[in-house]
This record gives C-alpha cells, structure tokens and sequence, in this order.
C-alpha cells in the first residue's frame, strides 16, 4: 500500500510541475519578510545557490539549531529527510545518512565532517561533533549520499559546520544561563566584534547534567574562538580553536527487560566499574583566501587536531592519545570550455594523523564499591595513518536551462604499526596500504523555470575500516579488509510555489560492496569483517512554507519524511543467509512534522512531532523495537530594554506525553553468560528546560 500512495504522489507531482511550467510566468525571487530566501551553499567545492545545486543537500540554519534544549548539536537533525540521529546519552551518538553507518557499534562512522573545513573525523573515519557547543555555530549543511569526489573518505556523506561570525558591525556582550531536569544547567559566556576589516568571536560553556539513567553524568567544559581579517577586497585570512574537556560517565546499553521495567538503570558491570570516558580536544586551523583576479582563487587551510583520553570500561581501560595534522587547498576558476560558461575547482587534502593506543586491566571486580582501579598493561600500539585526497570538479553551462557537473578524486590511505608491547609472543609492525580509490561523479540540473530545478546525480563513495575492524580476535591486524565501496543514483526535485512554499523530493539506490560488518568476540568487543552487499533504496520528502497571517505574526509549517527500502543483497556471515532481509538498525520510516510561529513582539513557539517506525535489532530480523512518536514544544520571548540590552527568555518540554522508546540500538548485540543481550538505550521520559540570556551592545 505505501509503494502506491509513494508512486501516486510522485506522478501528482510530476504532473504538477508540468502543468505549472505551461502556466506560469517566470517569477523573480522575492526576498520579502515571508518569502522563503535563497540559500547560497558555502560546503560545496563550487558555490552555488541550494536550489540549483544537483545533490541531495539541506541545511540548518542558527535559528533551526537552536529551536530544541541546549545540550545537542545533532538534535535538530532529525529534521533532514535521509538523516536519523541515535543518542544513547550526551556523549553517544549514532548519526547515520541513507543508512549509511546504521550497523556502527557505539558512535558514528562512514561520514566526513568539517569545522571551517577543518577534518573533525579521525583519520579511521569516526567523527564525534556534539562535544562543540551550538553556541559556536552559525549553520549545518549536510551533503548527502557518497560524494568522495568531493571531499574523499565518507560512503554516507559529509557534515559541514560554520562557526558563528558577527556580521552586524557592532561589538557585544552576551551570557546566558539554562537549566532543567537531570540537574541540567547550562552557563555560557560570549563576545564579539565586526567591523569592515574584521570578524571576531569567542564563547565559552559548561554544561552539566547528571543524566535520566543511572552512571550518566555528565560534565563538558568548552572554548571557541574563531576570526576573519580582510585585506581588502581581495584577500583574507580567518583562524578558528576550540578546546573540549569532557568527563561523561556511560550507563550502556540494556537488555529486554530491564528496558521495559527499569529504563533508569544502567549496564550492571558498567555501574559496577563506574564506567566513563574523559578527554581534553584540541582543534586549531587557519584559513587563507586570495582573489588573484576576477576569476580566479584560492583557499589554503592548514590545521592541528589533538585528542588526550582516558576510558575505563569493565573489560579494559584504554588510554588513547592522537594527533593530526593536515592541508587542503582549492582553486576555483571561472572560464569558458568550447564558448561555454564554466567553472573549475582542483584541490588537495592532506592528514597525518599519529595513534597512540594503550590497553590496561580493569580489576574493578577485585575491588567492590571503588569503581575502576588499572591493573597491568595488555597492549601498546601505535599507529600512523595518512590520507592524500586529489579532487577536482567542473561546471558546465550547456544550455541556459542545463548544466552539467563532472567531478573525479583520488584517493592514497596507509597506516604504519608499531607494537610497543613486548610482554607477548606476538609483533603486529608493519606497514598496510589500502588500494588507491578512484571516485568519478557526474551530475545535471535543468532548469524548468526560475523558481524550480530537477536534477540527475551519480557518484562513487568509500569508507575505510576505523582501527577496532582492522583487529582480529587475537590483536592482529587484519589485512585482507577492503573499504566499503558505493555507487548513488539519484534524482530529485527542488523549486519554490508561491514564493512562500518550498519542496523537495528525491528518489536514490546507493549499492554498497564489501559491506563490513561487526562479529562478536566479548560482551563489548567486535572485530570487523568484509561480508556482502546492501541495497539502499529511498524517497525523501521536504516541505516548507511561510504563511504570513497578520503583519505581525507569521506560521511555518514544515514537514519531512523519508521511506526506506534497505535490503541486504548478498550478506553470509558465519555461514547464515541474510540475504533479502532488512538493514539493521535503521528505521523503514521516519517523518519530523512541525509548526513554528514567529511574531513581531518577540514572542516565539517551536512544536514539532518525530515519528519512527519499527528498527531491526539483528540481521535475522527476529527482533525490533516498537514504533514511538515524540512531541516537543519550546516558546521564546525577545524583548529590548535601554535600547541596548537584548533579552530572551525560553522554556521547553522534549517528550510531552512521556513516550516509552529505545532512543538508540546497539545491532547485533549478544548474550554471554545467563545474560539478555543488551540492544536497548531508553529515551529519556517529559523533561523540562528554560533559560534566560542577555546580550549587551556596545
């Protein structure tokens, strides 16, 4: 029944867009108060406006971040169709794009992510973003499907945050203060300036929260400053840091029924060892931007990534220390190929990145009631990796209604080990290579008229085994494993009706190869293993519109949706047939309704409602969670006193009708022992928030 009602809308909508292009004028944009703006794309290699970019991108602006509680980054983001965000608590999230990283165990991989540009993914692949405060961030745009042409490593796509900048030329002061239930509070600090020469920011937080379930507290101290000097009109240079301590206590995941009869509780053996991770973060990257003529410049970033962290687990304690540090560069040149409009972009990325890794006893067991006590050490590793990344892209103006894309990376990862721990039998040194990756792309986008696009999109897209899969059960390195390979067609529609309503749809199949995949080997450890072939089918949704009731007050109605048909094609492991059964750990359905009203008062209401469909717990298919729906409602009131002094009060309510639901999964999960298998991360039940800010300017 759904293919039908899928298959009647797309051909209503067809049949709209043909009858509209018959009958309507072309529209010039109106950028008024209720019309639905342009949106110029700062993440793709070419800038180009969001409508007429051929490839599934959405972004989320600072007003969209900021409409939910202030403790997650990514709790917006399940406002983007082909785009569901897992958080098992504040420091373990799952984010997964078309289902791309749905089977990863405890964090996110298989996407790239960006600060300014900057890598913010190891050099393995994994990518943790909701340790930077929102705060420090102006907007989100999310590309996805493979898109290696662009941006290399990142089968699901790429994230790409943009640090907040003063634009309004005046100097301010800005603090804030939030707190709720969990013990939540919330204190932040701010300042900034802008002048025509320069762009200043910085912004500090605490957050703490002692957490809904048991052995979840958590506390993250965080800095972040970011800056543009302009050279006059031709040059620039911009620098962004920022600096994380985090201490998060980790309750894991649970079984059955404790997740139906005492969601508050954690993992035994993990409040036993009173599990956590801490660690001190440190990003440092500096930007420069020159205009060599009309047409033609270039963009050079260099930057530093360090990570510092302590992690006591019942099974181990890990103490890891990485640095990276990198280049990337881009020219763009504007031209004409054969009479032609075109614009060209070549570039390169490099990242080294040293690992350190050290594996200790953990005899919390030993010793009742202290929590975890290090015992002697068990491994010492020491890893180096290093990804070269060429790319380039060209766009090329056929027609005044047709453009053309072609673009092409290369890609080089390798990794050096070096086996620090000589208390065993067993060397693991030695240099590995990955084979070079070649990833073409080719895309059209056609104009129907000024205010609507279709396009056409074909692209290559890879991931590399983070460092745990390249382990095999005896510590060694496995080097028989091969990246994840996948090819995205698409096509997709994007146009605006009546100037105040948007639309989005696309229609993809992503086919992955040398799907990897995690096998079992302890209660909390895996390997990973090459092991067959999915399908990734789909049909996104995106609609918005801007209703202006009075002059002072307006509706936005908003509405997404996503239907998934992820399959495993060819997928044997440990000789059972999974073939043609679901994707784990991903929902078939997910769909974020909302409606937002802004007024001329100040006054400001969020509402939206999230549903998700069932979630497959294991490949075989034999078990899942229950479908839920969740209702949150945040109001604002900004107001202005002394002329100079802003004010925002705000309050909330995430799970207004206290919802019973799994907020994460953990796939594939096993039980050792007379123990259930723990697949469950309860949701957190109604909680509140509020808070209040002050902005003074100067």
């Amino acid at each position: 029944m759904k293919y039908q009602i899928i298959t009647t809308f797309i051909i209503s909508l067809c049949c709209n867009i043909s009858l509209t292009q018959a009958q309507e004028k072309n529209l010039e944009p109106v950028l008024d108060s209720t019309a639905l703006p342009q949106v110029l794309l700062k993440g793709t290699s070419i800038k180009s406006e969001l409508t007429h970019t051929p490839a599934a991108v959405n972004r989320l602006d600072h007003r969209e971040l900021n409409r939910n509680s202030p403790t997650l980054l990514t709790s917006s983001f399940n406002r983007i169709p082909g785009v569901y965000t897992q958080a098992g608590a504040l420091n373990t999230n799952r984010i997964t794009i078309r289902g791309i990283g749905a089977r990863a165990q405890y964090g996110t991989t298989r996407l790239k992510a960006y600060f300014n540009e900057i890598p913010i993914s190891t050099g393995d692949g994994q990518t943790v973003i909701n340790d930077i405060d929102l705060e420090a961030i102006e907007s989100v745009e999310i590309i996805k499907g493979p898109n290696s042409s662009l941006y290399g490593s990142g089968l699901g796509g790429v994230l790409h945050l943009f640090a907040y900048q003063p634009r309004n030329e005046r100097s301010f002061a800005k603090i804030s203060s939030s707190f709720g239930s969990y013990q939540l509070l919330k204190n932040t600090a701010s300042v900034g300036y802008s002048d025509k020469k320069k762009s200043l920011f910085a912004t500090y937080n605490h957050l703490q929260n002692e957490g809904y379930r048991e052995n979840s507290e958590y506390d993250r101290k965080s800095f972040n400053f970011n800056g543009t000097f302009y050279s006059g009109e031709n040059s620039a240079i911009s620098f962004l840091g920022n600096f994380t301590r985090l201490k998060a206590y980790i309750p894991s995941s649970i079984g059955k029924t404790a997740y139906r009869e005492n969601p508050e509780s954690a993992a035994f053996k993990w409040i036993s060892a009173e599990g956590y991770e801490s660690y001190d973060r440190f990003l440092l990257g500096i930007s420069y931007r020159q205009h060599f003529t009309d047409n033609l410049e270039n963009t050079t970033s260099v930057f530093i990534n360090s990570r510092d962290a302590y992690e006591p687990r019942p099974f181990d304690i890990l103490k890891e220390n990485s640095f990276s540090m990198g280049a990337r560069t881009r020219f763009n040149y504007k031209t004409e190929l054969f009479s032609l409009p075109a614009e060209a972009s070549l570039g390169a990325e490099f990242l080294n990145e040293n690992y350190y890794g050290s594996n200790f006893e953990n005899l919390y067991e030993e010793f009742p009631n202290q929590g975890s006590v290090r015992g002697s050490q068990i491994a010492n590793l020491e890893q180096d990796r290093k990804y070269y990344n060429l790319f380039a892209q060209l766009n090329l103006q056929v027609f005044p209604k047709l453009k053309l894309v072609g673009g092409l990376n290369v890609n080089f990862t390798d990794y050096a080990l070096t086996d620090l721990f000589e208390e065993d039998e067993i060397d693991q040194t030695g240099d590995y290579q990955f084979e070079t990756i070649w990833s073409p792309r080719i895309a059209a986008l056609y104009e129907l008229n000024s205010t609507k696009n279709i396009y056409l999109n074909i692209s290559k897209g890879f991931s590399t085994p983070t460092v745990d899969e390249t382990l095999t059960p005896q510590g060694l390195i496995n080097t028989s494993l091969k990246p994840e390979i996948g090819w995205d067609y698409e096509v997709g529609f994007k146009g605006n009706w009546f100037e105040d309503f948007y639309t989005e749809i696309a229609l993809y199949s992503i086919q992955v190869n040398d799907l990897l995949v995690a096998e079992r080997i302890a209660e909390d450890q895996y390997v990973g293993a090459n092991a067959g072939k999915t399908d990734h089918n789909g049909v996104e949704l995106l609609l918005k519109y801007n209703w202006k009731i009075t002059s002072a007050i307006i509706l936005k109605p908003y509405a997404s949706a996503n239907f998934n048909f992820y399959k495993f094609d060819e997928f044997i492991d440990e000789g059972q047939d999974f073939s043609g059964n679901d994707l784990t750990g991903v929902p078939d359905q997910k769909i974020n309704i909302g409606l937002d009203l802004i007024a001329e008062n100040g006054f400001s209401l969020f509402s939206n409602v999230l549903f998700v469909s069932e979630i497959p717990l294991n490949d075989e298919n034999s078990l899942e969670t229950d479908r839920y729906q969740l209702i949150n409602i945040k109001a604002g009131y900004d107001f202005t006193i002394f002329n100079d002094f802003q004010i925002n009060l705000n309050a909330g309510v995430n799970n207004v009708f206290d919802e019973h639901y799994a907020v994460s999964t953990l796939p594939n999960a096993v039980g050792f022992g007379n123990s259930e298998p723990r697949y469950y991360y309860p949701g957190n039940d109604r909680n509140f928030y509020g808070g209040v800010e002050v902005k003074y300017l100067f």
